[in-house]
């Protein structure tokens, strides 16, 4: 069971298996544009937020600063294999 907590969405579950299984760093726009073309409806605002928020729990990581391009870090991977304590997803804010 995977360990979901108050500020997660079904969208980040999304977002993070489609960067795990496919193991690629994309773009908000890319990631759009390929969630999209897999029947995924997420806007693009809505991904650029989460993507936004994964970072800041470190689920995902800037792999082009430059560019933007994410990518999901051994973090949310162990995460999406439910090897991972709540307590590391809680905000502290």
């Amino acid at each position: 069971m995977r360990p979901r907590v108050s500020w997660m969405t079904g969208n980040d579950d999304s977002i993070l298996e489609f960067l795990d299984e496919r193991d690629v760093a994309l773009s908000p726009r890319g990631l759009d544009i390929n969630l999209d073309r897999e029947g995924i409806g997420i806007s693009y605002r809505t991904i650029n937020r989460r993507l936004k928020r994964l970072h800041e729990e470190g689920l995902v990581e800037k792999a082009d600063e430059e560019r933007g391009w994410y990518a999901i870090t051994d973090k949310g991977r162990k995460y999406l294999e439910g090897d991972l304590d709540a307590s590391e997803l809680e905000d502290e804010g």
